[in-house]
């Protein structure tokens, strides 16, 4: 795991500090790391959101005001966040890769203009990519523990039934409904991928 501690203020004029780095990692290994350890050793283990909400806390008593956020990561594509003014609501937030063609081409516009434009991208196969997307979801933490919060599987289930089944190794111009007459652009294909899953996650 790693933990990352942010902190924002107004640094020291003479040393140039905000904080030491000591100050820090003492404070993350003396009071944050226990309570880690500890969740995990207990077989009835919290949901991560409730440790982490511990240790937003327990580091805002050590660090006070210049506590701005903690972001705990379980992996390199999985990772949660808390602001330490908000320990009602976590960001859980997942990578996911998908490998789709697609062709950048505008109707309108000539066929040198296209070919300016879009380089490589305005071949008229299309070509393909691998994509990248990460999914940041704010998620509500129940003060009296009775409601956990949304599971990292859940999470994956809606990702892959809404974006991933949809669009991983399929033509995005020729075989999707969303970009039959909307260019693929990275641009797009995010703007997408945002409308698709707003509904799913508002449930």
């Amino acid at each position: 795991y790693e933990l990352d501690i942010t902190c924002v203020g107004t640094a020291d004029p003479r040393t140039g500090y905000l904080v030491s780095i000591s100050t820090l990692d003492n404070a993350a290994r003396e009071h944050a790391l226990p309570i880690i350890a500890a969740a995990f050793r207990d077989s009835q283990s919290s949901h991560p959101a409730f440790v982490l909400a511990d240790v937003v806390r327990v580091l805002h008593h050590n660090l006070g005001s210049m506590l701005s956020t903690v972001c705990w990561r379980f992996t390199p594509y999985y990772h949660l966040s808390m602001h330490a003014a908000a320990t009602d609501q976590v960001l859980m937030s997942q990578q996911f890769e998908f490998s789709a063609a697609h062709r950048l081409h505008c109707d309108d516009l000539d066929a040198d203009t296209n070919r300016r434009l879009f380089g490589k991208c305005n071949n008229p196969n299309g070509h393909g990519h691998n994509y990248r997307l990460e999914v940041a979801v704010a998620v509500p933490v129940d003060a009296d523990r009775r409601t956990p919060p949304m599971r990292l599987d859940a999470l994956e289930h809606i990702v892959d039934q809404t974006i991933i089944k949809r669009f991983d190794h399929k033509h995005l111009n020729l075989d999707t409904a969303e970009f039959a007459s909307l260019n693929p652009s990275l641009e797009h294909i995010a703007q997408v991928c945002y409308s698709l899953l707003q509904a799913p996650f508002q449930h």
